[in-house]
């Protein structure tokens, strides 16, 4: 049985109440609870925008879901916290462990997302106390990229395909791709209110001079690796530079910049966005 967030109403109609109190709590109503009761159920729901408030809601009806012994495997296109899975510095918290164990506790047999940012691989996986099972959109980028370049039937333009960085490197190697080696610098401090490592500068040990490129990464957030590497690619000769993602944050002026910089930009709807062009719904309709 599926049971759908008024979130996900985008790729399939939505089946249960998601309202705000005053205050700005969460309220949640499962309709005809009865109907659920034993059953195995596949929960939609986006746990991005608003990372704190959905992963509430979603603890909320996941409550629901563990009185009515359903066995529930959760598709959340986008994990939140994420990034951090390893700690830096002392006192910090590795949130993407914690978050999965507050899935697994809440009732999560298996939980389904998309470009996982600390798997690095397409498959099955236990991270904590949690099931994963991480789909890779890179083949989905790399044939809309083609329509980008002129055509998907064979007359199109050729293009090489990069990773801006080896952690993303998985995005790329089934299709040949290359990587490029991003080197960071301290935690930036300007802003006490963010935390981030800045990026020094972007290198690479291979040739684009002349050549079409496409930049894939899983995900896009202030932009910062992402105009790097189109700056270098450009400064190399590169002839077009289109940029692609799985998850398109966008924050800030980021779409501007990569606008300026890149010949073409698209990402997937696993977080909705204007550039939203490769559709997870085909992918969702067969779990």
């Amino acid at each position: 049985m599926q049971l759908v967030s008024p979130n996900f109403a985008d790729i399939l109609p939505a089946n249960f109440e998601i309202k705000n109190f005053p205050d700005g709590d969460s309220y949640v109503r499962i309709l005809e609870p009865e109907k659920y009761k034993g059953q195995q159920v596949t929960f939609f729901h986006r746990l991005y925008p608003n990372q704190n408030d959905s992963i509430a809601q979603a603890l909320l009806v996941l409550s629901v879901l563990k009185k009515l012994k359903c066995e529930v495997t959760m598709v959340a296109p986008y994990l939140p916290y994420s990034r951090q899975d390893k700690t830096f510095h002392e006192g910090e918290a590795e949130s993407a462990k914690i978050i999965c164990n507050l899935l697994a506790g809440a009732g999560v047999k298996k939980l389904v997302t998309f470009d996982c940012h600390f798997l690095k691989k397409e498959g099955e996986f236990k991270y904590g106390k949690l099931n994963l099972r991480n789909i890779s959109l890179s083949k989905a980028i790399i044939e809309h990229a083609r329509e980008k370049f002129g055509g998907n039937d064979g007359t199109g333009t050729p293009f090489e395909i990069i990773s801006p960085d080896e952690g993303a490197n998985y995005l790329v190697e089934g299709a040949g791709g290359k990587s490029m080696k991003k080197v960071r610098g301290e935690y930036e401090t300007a802003n006490k209110d963010e935390a981030y490592r800045t990026i020094e500068s972007m290198e690479r040990n291979f040739e684009v001079s002349g050549k079409n490129v496409l930049i894939i990464d899983d995900m896009i957030s202030t932009g910062g690796t992402m105009v790097k590497a189109a700056e270098n690619l450009k400064k190399g000769g590169a002839k077009k530079v289109g940029c692609a993602t799985t998850h398109g944050f966008f924050l800030k002026d980021s779409l501007a910049r990569l606008r300026g910089m890149c010949d073409f930009i698209f990402a997937s709807d696993t977080i909705q966005n204007e550039v939203s062009e490769v559709k997870i719904g085909d992918f969702v309709a067969s779990l």
